[in-house]
């Protein structure tokens, strides 16, 4: 929803009231296993899975499960609750990424709900020869960063003041980044306006739409097949999601370039 001036607004308070749908997701999940089991298979190499504001690992435990049974190596970040970007943060997430890079000796895909996709999409502006591909659930990288429920408890909680960002990194957010990148977004999300969650169209980017909660779309059965459809392509190979099959029934169509909206603009 956007005002008068066009400034994308966060979600409305009975979307935020649906977010009690994630514990009926998450219910989903498990007895869509039959289902799961159909999903693509990785070829074991590693994947940081990046909490969201106010969760820690203990959020991503069912998804990296999940990944784990599909054939991958997720790992967690192993730094807490995700309170937003406190000095050290950024530097504790890049190291993590450098660790996972030399212990295995392979490029690392990233997972990122909500704020931890926006670090994921900074890590690979950062290292994109470490980065093998990128996957954001929910994450308002685009737009307005106030167009969601918690910034004023991310400004409370992080020290920064949102109107104070440094305006060449909100840019540099918007736009895609420097490795294959999906964006998996709701339009019912009650967090984070779904507009602010769409990738800018690129040749190796992006954005797939769900059926699902902001707070449930780590649980969620399409999510997680979508997850291990992406995850699963060769490196150097990256298309983008078909909807072969029964799939069509399952995901909408995927944004057309004229469908999306620009970054920043609303």
């Amino acid at each position: 929803m956007s005002d008068s001036k066009g400034s994308l607004k966060p979600p409305s308070n009975l979307l935020l009231l649906a977010e009690g749908r994630a514990f009926a997701e998450a219910a989903a999940g498990v007895l869509a296993r039959p289902f799961l089991r159909r999903a693509p298979t990785g070829d074991g190499h590693p994947v940081l899975v990046l909490p969201g504001f106010l969760a820690s690992d203990g959020s991503t435990v069912p998804l990296r499960r999940f990944l784990r049974d599909r054939g991958l190596l997720p790992y967690g970040w192993r730094q807490g609750r995700n309170l937003g970007p406190r000095p050290g943060v950024e530097e504790r997430i890049f190291d993590r990424l450098q660790e996972l890079r030399q212990r295995h000796g392979r490029k690392v895909s990233i997972v990122g709900w909500s704020l931890g996709g926006i670090y994921a999409r900074e890590l690979a502006c950062r290292a994109p020869d470490d980065v093998r591909q990128v996957i954001t659930l929910g994450s308002p990288f685009a737009g307005d960063p106030k167009a969601n429920r918690p910034w004023r408890l991310f400004e409370w909680l992080s020290g920064r003041q949102i109107d104070g960002l440094d305006p060449e990194l909100v840019e540099r957010m918007r736009r895609p980044p420097p490795v294959p990148s999906t964006a998996i977004f709701s339009r019912s999300d009650g967090v984070a306006a779904w507009q602010s969650c769409v990738e800018s169209y690129g040749r190796e980017s992006e954005s797939i739409e769900v059926v699902s909660s902001h707070l449930g779309l780590g649980f969620n059965p399409l999510v997680l097949y979508l997850l291990a459809d992406r995850l699963a392509l060769p490196e150097g190979r990256w298309r983008p999601f078909r909807r072969d099959g029964m799939l069509r029934y399952l995901y909408d169509k995927p944004l057309r370039p004229r469908d999306a909206p620009p970054p920043g603009r609303y």
